[in-house]
C-alpha cells in the first residue's frame, strides 16, 4: 500500500491487489514506528495519520522475574515523532487507501487474491493472474511488487531461493480486556520461568502474546484452557481477573514465527519486498517498518525507470542493495536474542534474574536512547524522494 502510494503520487499507474474484502485481519503488526511516522511528516500526512485511534508509547518497560528494566527512553529520538505508536493495521491500510485514491493512477482492488504468474517466453514476469468474485482477471503490468508476506504466493511462483535461520517459538496471540485505570506504563513484556508474555495496549482491549517453544502448541492446548489461562494469570496478575474472556481456543490465534531472506529479491519484472523477501522475527515489532522502508527505498529507485516502461534487472537489484544492510543487522539482533534470551527462558525451570548489563538502563538513563534509536530509526532510514506530480 505505501509503494502503491508512492508511486502513484509520482504519477505512476498502479493497482493494489488485496485478496479479502477489508482489512480486518486481527493481530496483523501495529508497532508503527519512529521511522514509519517520519516517512508520514514527509508527505505531509503525519497530522492527519495521528488523528486516528492510537496508543503512544514513550518508554520501553519490561519485566524480568521480579524485577522492572526501563529499556528505551524514544523521547530522544532523530524523528519529529518521538514515540511507539500502537496502532491497528486495519486502520493504517484503510488511511492510506483513502489517501491513495486522490491520485488518479491509484486503483485498490478488493477480493481480488494473485494465484499465479503471467510468464512470457524467455522468463520474463507480465503480470498475474487473479481470482474475483466475477472470476479470473489477468492484471498485467511492467512491474510485479510480491508484497504478501511470508507465505506469499508471488515469491514461491517465481521460484525465487531464499535462507531459513529457524525460530524457537511461537506465538499464540489473543486479546484481554483493558481498563482506564491500568498503568500508563505498564510492562510490555514479562520474563519468567519458562513463559514469556507480551502486552500491547490498543484502546480498551491488550493484544496478548503467549510465547511458547517451537513445537509445543499441541501440548499447551493438550494441557486445556484453564491452565492456559492460569499461566497468563501467573504471568499478568493485572490481567488475572480478565482471563476468562477467553472462552474457547477460538480466541487464541497461532503466529507461526519464522526468519528468513531471499537471496535474490527480483527476476525480470518482478520483485519482492517486505516479509516476501524477508520474513522477520516479532522481536521488536519492527517488521512492518522494515516493509515500509523497503517500499520507500523501492519507490525512490524505481520511480524513473517505471516512468520509462519495465525496470531492468540491474535497477530491480538496486533495491536489495540498499536495503540488505539494514536487513542483515536487524535479522542479527533477532536471532541473537533468539538465540541468548528466547530459547534458554522457554526451556528454563528457574525465576530468571536480568543479566548486569541490563540493569545498567535502570542506572544510568542515557543507556536507554541507545536501543530506542536503534529499534525506532534503525539503520539506513529512508526518506521520500519520489516527486509529488499532482497539483
Amino acid at each position: 500500500m505505501m509503494c502503491g502510494y508512492l508511486l502513484a503520487r509520482a504519477g505512476i499507474r498502479v493497482a493494489v491487489l488485496e485478496k479479502h474484502k477489508d482489512f480486518l485481519r486481527d493481530f496483523r503488526g501495529d508497532t508503527v514506528h519512529p521511522s514509519t511516522m517520519e516517512a508520514m511528516w514527509e508527505l505531509g500526512l503525519l497530522e492527519d495519520f495521528l488523528k486516528l485511534p492510537h496508543y503512544e508509547i514513550r518508554e520501553l518497560v519490561g519485566q524480568v522475574g521480579e524485577t522492572a528494566i526501563r529499556l528505551g527512553d524514544f523521547t530522544h529520538v532523530t524523528t519529529h515523532a518521538k514515540f511507539i505508536a500502537l496502532m491497528p493495521q486495519w486502520d493504517f491500510l484503510n488511511f492510506l487507501c483513502e489517501r491513495g485514491k486522490r491520485f488518479p493512477e491509484f486503483q485498490v482492488l478488493m477480493r481480488a487474491e494473485a494465484t499465479s504468474l503471467i510468464e512470457a517466453e524467455g522468463g520474463r514476469i507480465e503480470g498475474v493472474r487473479v481470482e474475483t468474485p466475477d472470476g479470473p482477471l489477468e492484471v498485467r503490468a511492467d512491474l510485479v511488487i510480491g508484497a504478501d508476506g511470508r507465505t506469499s504466493i508471488v515469491r514461491a511462483q517465481a521460484g525465487l531461493e531464499g535462507e531459513d535461520f529457524g525460530a524457537p517459538m511461537d506465538v499464540l496471540w489473543m486479546r484481554l480486556p483493558r481498563q482506564e485505570s491500568d498503568a500508563e506504563q505498564a510492562p510490555l513484556g514479562r520474563i519468567d520461568a519458562g513463559l514469556i508474555f507480551v502486552m500491547l495496549p490498543r484502546g480498551d482491549y491488550y493484544q496478548c502474546g503467549y510465547v511458547a517453544a517451537k513445537g509445543s502448541i499441541e501440548a499447551i492446548k493438550a494441557r486445556g484452557l484453564e491452565a492456559f489461562k492460569a499461566d497468563i494469570a501467573r504471568l499478568s496478575p493485572l490481567l488475572a481477573a480478565r482471563v476468562d474472556a477467553l472462552k474457547s481456543w477460538d480466541d487464541v490465534k497461532l503466529l507461526t514465527v519464522s526468519v528468513d531472506r531471499l537471496k535474490r529479491w527480483s527476476r525480470e519484472g518482478l520483485i519482492c519486498i517486505g516479509d516476501s523477501a524477508h520474513a522477520m522475527s516479532p522481536v521488536g515489532g519492527v517488521g512492518i517498518n522494515l516493509a515500509i522502508q523497503d517500499a520507500i527505498a523501492a519507490a525512490n529507485l524505481l520511480f524513473e525507470p517505471l516512468g520509462r516502461g519495465s525496470p531492468s534487472m540491474a535497477e530491480l537489484d538496486a533495491v536489495r542493495r540498499r536495503r540488505m544492510p539494514a536487513v542483515k543487522l536487524i535479522q542479527a539482533i533477532q536471532l541473537t536474542i533468539q538465540k541468548r534470551v528466547i530459547a534458554p527462558t522457554l526451556a528454563s525451570t528457574r525465576t530468571p534474574t536480568p543479566p548486569w548489563v541490563f540493569k545498567l538502563f535502570n542506572v544510568f538513563p542515557i543507556l536507554r536512547r541507545i536501543p530506542a534509536q536503534l529499534l525506532g530509526v534503525g539503520y539506513r532510514m529512508e526518506h521520500v524522494r519520489t516527486p509529488y506530480v499532482h497539483i
